[in-house]
């Protein structure tokens, strides 16, 4: 195992209020798995990834559980202890490519000052600018860049989005973390340059068996490209297992309800969307939060928060099961 992230709770302090973002989230993540995160907007997913690299805002903190990343609980580490596994151990890709290049220096410069930053064969080289740089242009061909070299000399505004995913994606990968969390990596993207970077991601993970945490709200992203998937919905996980498990038959009432909004090919199925928003957690709703929005909704629901049970190898927190 990998990753293992226990009971972990988070609250950000905003002028209205105490915002419970995460409220016991609880999954693993095994070495070379491919994780989805799925769930509607606001269901903790980023937040989820930005607490696993220790990239929260300043109004928010950790208020308890774990983070244990090969055998290390990460929310005990200092800053400058976890800059030496950020980076290095671990690497993002991120929605909006444009925002995390750097608009005054050419693709080049910030590539090979991360190298000469955090790869140990270039920092142990007598010419750390010269490896830096040929090891960046084949990072760029693994992406399947095209013309990685005139690509190095360009600034981010003269390439295209699918073009600066591609670089984050090299510069993730470039340093062989054992993770890599694409959160929505390709929302921004149109439908063909999705698939190519998904493609990508794929062959890059299968060749150097990395972990993927993969963050996204399109479940046929999920169902091609994970092995598990961890169902989120007001800062918890509500169901958790196999893709073709949870997919195919899912226990949890708002996984149901995903299942039931997707688009059909067949015309005769259509979509129906789940009544309701999701909670405010500045103030959450008693009980399980997604009963206002539940059609099974019981008594006990409105009361109390499901603990998980373990039903035909899916771990799903809903009063239905074990009564």
């Amino acid at each position: 195992m990998l990753l293992k992230v226990e009971d972990l709770r988070v609250e950000f302090h905003t002028y209205r209020g105490t915002v419970h973002a995460l409220n016991g989230v609880t999954f693993d993540l095994d070495k070379g798995e491919v994780l989805g995160l799925a769930g509607e907007t606001g269901s903790g997913k980023s937040v989820t990834a930005l607490s696993i690299q220790r990239l929260l805002p300043p109004n928010a903190r950790i208020v308890s559980g774990k983070i244990i990343f090969d055998g290390i609980d990460l929310v005990k580490l200092s800053e400058e202890e976890m800059e030496k596994i950020r980076g290095r151990r671990m690497a993002a890709v991120f929605q909006d490519p444009h925002t995390y290049l750097n608009p005054v220096f050419k693709i080049g410069r910030q590539f090979v000052d991360i190298l000469k930053q955090h790869d140990p064969d270039v920092i142990n080289s007598d010419k750390k600018e010269k490896v830096a740089r040929e090891k960046a242009i084949q990072m760029l061909k693994e992406v399947k860049m095209p013309a990685p070299e005139r690509v190095m000399e360009m600034y981010p505004h003269e390439l295209s989005g699918g073009m600066k995913q591609r670089v984050l994606l090299a510069m993730a990968y470039s340093l062989k973390p054992d993770l890599i969390i694409a959160d929505e990596a390709t929302t921004a993207l149109d439908v063909t340059i999705q698939a190519q970077v998904l493609e990508i991601m794929k062959e890059l993970q299968k060749k150097s068996n990395i972990s993927i945490i993969l963050i996204t709200h399109d479940l046929g992203i999920i169902a091609e490209n994970c092995n598990r998937v961890a169902v989120m919905y007001a800062g918890r996980v509500v169901e958790f297992g196999r893709v073709t498990k949870v997919l195919v038959d899912p226990k949890h009432p708002y996984t149901q309800g995903l299942i039931r909004a997707l688009p059909r090919t067949d015309k005769e199925v259509k979509p129906i969307s789940i009544p309701g928003t999701v909670p405010d957690l500045v103030n959450p709703p008693p009980g399980c939060p997604f009963h206002p929005r539940c059609q099974y909704a019981m008594d006990i629901c409105k009361e109390k928060v499901p603990e998980y049970r373990e039903i035909d190898g899916v771990r799903v927190a809903c009063f239905l099961y074990g009564r």
